[in-house]
């Protein structure tokens, strides 16, 4: 066995986050009777992603980002509209979102016998644990560490530390993050000293340089690695 430790991603890694995104948001358009197009999701998809990119770089807080991107979001299409209220309902509605990835159960399950198993996510840390628990996914892992709770988000090196100084006999070189951002959990490995498996199903092109030890495009080829 190469790597007893196994750090994974949740969101398009474990659980099925883009779904459970457009699910949210058209349960929220829904409560403020708007239509959510096709035009729409996607500004609103790309506009997010931007945002936690400047989170995950500490160019904007986590509550920053919360507070704000409803409110600066409407705000593009000349509407003002209480954001806070908004991502109230919004991340109630995303909490109800836990489908599993393809394979994800069954990986688990097939590797919880022999290696410990993490969480290393910079989702809000009550969203992640529903997810998890109503995903059933939850007793494979031995702890969730939510960058909300740690004090510090993926990639910064801070993050791993964390992780590391709260799991018994932690070792480098027997530990693999298996994640699906380049920019968030490809990183974050690679300033911190860590092996890491990208997870890309689509066959995304790697734009940005950061080159991952292993790359998947299924869940269970993860199991030929460790």
């Amino acid at each position: 066995m190469k790597y007893s430790t196994l750090l994974f991603d949740v969101d398009d890694t474990l659980l099925n986050f883009q779904a459970a995104e457009h699910d949210a948001l058209k349960k929220l358009f829904q409560t403020i009777g708007q239509p959510l197009t096709t035009e729409v999701y996607a500004d609103y998809h790309q506009f997010n992603e931007q945002l936690w990119q400047q989170y995950e770089l500490g160019e904007i807080s986590r509550q920053t980002l919360l507070d704000t991107r409803f409110r600066r979001f409407f705000d593009h299409y000349g509407q003002v509209v209480d954001g806070k209220a908004y991502e109230q309902r919004y991340r109630s509605f995303l909490a109800e979102g836990h489908s599993p990835m393809p394979q994800a159960k069954q990986l688990l399950a097939d590797l919880s016998a022999s290696h410990d198993i993490y969480v290393v996510t910079n989702g809000i840390a009550k969203t992640q644990h529903r997810r998890l628990n109503e995903s059933g996914l939850a007793p494979y892992f031995t702890n969730v560490f939510a960058s909300e709770t740690v004090g510090v988000q993926k990639p910064n090196p801070g993050f791993f530390d964390y992780v590391a100084h709260n799991i018994q006999g932690f070792s480098k070189d027997q530990s693999l993050v298996i994640g699906d951002s380049l920019t968030s959990d490809i990183k974050g490995a690679n300033l911190y000293g860590l092996d890491s498996v990208w997870f890309n199903p689509t066959h995304q092109p790697n734009t940005i340089r950061l080159k991952p030890t292993y790359e998947i495009d299924h869940l269970l080829r993860l199991e030929a690695i460790v």
